[in-house]
């Protein structure tokens, strides 16, 4: 499939801001099964200066500054790509996730030892007893770590109400799962803390989801803004991608932007700014099909 997405963020300022320095990750990244086959990122006013980078996780990152006054910005991110379906999985060699977790610091590859990091908790995914306690029951011992995983996922979606006014942000694991509600972020957050909570590898990934599905399939719930679900490490495989808030794993509808322990390390605008005063906020992502 081969995609048009436009992310538009706008920021109105109730007093001039006179600097701001600005980081976005905001361009799709190449994978085995995306390729971006074009990507700008506009900024208005036009900045002083930019300058673009991979970070840590490989993401693509655009730092830029502005250093005139100004009482608005926007930035529009353009990008052209092209998806395809991941390859059946092997279930073969997959093994079960207690095995994967004790394996985990004697394996000497690559891979695996890139993996490790994403074991320790993260601001947004903290690991606690109640977080433990619901994990437990998806990760019988000897069981699959695939299945296990995809048995996780599925009770998230099944026992969570996707309700985009109940949380924001900065709503810890923890309240959502007191309250079971909330949106794809909150969904991922969660999953991420459970398999750390079981020492599994886990990590948050960031993008976008088809808004406009062809007849007779059904529209996905976190269409019309960025989307987020999480990957698990399986030992002989990689990572494989979850998609909690829709119970199914990523295909040629799901956009990856960018990937890390969580939502901090992919935020698709963050920066500094003097000045400013109160300020509203409006972004919109529109994903349209070119095929």
């Amino acid at each position: 499939m081969r995609y048009r997405v436009v992310h538009t963020t706008r920021y109105a300022y109730g007093a001039p801001v006179i600097l701001a320095h600005n980081e976005a990750r905001l361009q799709p990244r190449a994978t085995a099964t995306q390729r971006c086959a074009l990507s700008e990122v506009m900024v208005d006013p036009l900045p002083a200066t930019s300058a673009a980078r991979e970070d840590l996780f490989g993401n693509r990152v655009l730092y830029f500054a502005l250093q005139e006054p100004h009482d608005r910005l926007v930035v529009t991110a353009a990008s052209e790509v092209e998806v395809v379906p991941p390859a059946p999985l092997d279930l073969g060699p997959i093994p079960s996730w207690d095995a994967a977790r004790d394996g985990l610091s004697a394996a000497a590859d690559a891979e695996t030892r890139a993996a490790r990091q994403f074991v320790l908790d993260s601001p947004c995914a903290k690991v606690g007893p109640e977080v433990r306690d619901y994990a437990a029951p998806s990760f019988a011992p000897g069981a699959s770590l695939y299945e296990s995983v995809l048995h996780l996922s599925a009770r998230i979606h099944r026992e969570f109400e996707f309700d985009p006014a109940s949380t924001t942000v900065s709503t810890p694991v923890v309240a959502v799962l007191t309250q079971r509600h909330g949106v794809c972020q909150d969904f991922a957050h969660l999953a991420i803390a459970c398999l750390r909570a079981m020492g599994l590898p886990a990590r948050y990934v960031s993008g976008y989801l088809e808004t406009s599905p062809p007849p007779g399939q059904p529209r996905l719930q976190g269409a019309d803004v960025s989307h987020a679900w999480f990957a698990a490490f399986v030992p002989g495989v990689g990572w494989v991608d979850f998609d909690p808030t829709n119970n199914l794993r990523p295909s040629d509808r799901h956009v990856t932007t960018a990937w890390g322990r969580d939502y901090g390390d992919v935020t698709p605008l963050k920066g500094v700014i003097f000045g400013g005063g109160a300020h509203r906020l409006e972004v919109a992502v529109n994903m349209a099909r070119l095929d």
